[in-house]
């Protein structure tokens, strides 16, 4: 099972902020599997700005939020974000 997700903040501005997923995976839960968890800690500070991370694989990808809630994943924002 593994312990939640071990992440750190990387970027926040005012339509996004980005956390980075940084293990060790063979002790915590990826952001991927742990995403009901992590957007429950960060939702509250985010406002109106989306959430992106860069999982285990390197590949930045959006937890989409709906009502504070995970809703879901949305692959492919970078030229958005960047």
């Amino acid at each position: 099972m593994g312990l939640p997700a071990n992440y750190e903040i990387i970027s926040v501005t005012s339509e996004s902020v980005v956390i980075k997923d940084i293990g060790p995976w063979d002790i915590y839960l990826t952001v991927t599997n742990d995403a009901e968890s992590v957007v429950q800690t960060m939702a509250p500070h985010l406002g109106s700005r989306r959430l992106y991370y860069i999982d285990s694989a390197g590949e930045l990808d959006e937890l989409v939020i709906r009502n504070g809630k995970f809703a879901g994943f949305a692959p492919g924002f970078k030229s958005r974000l960047i």
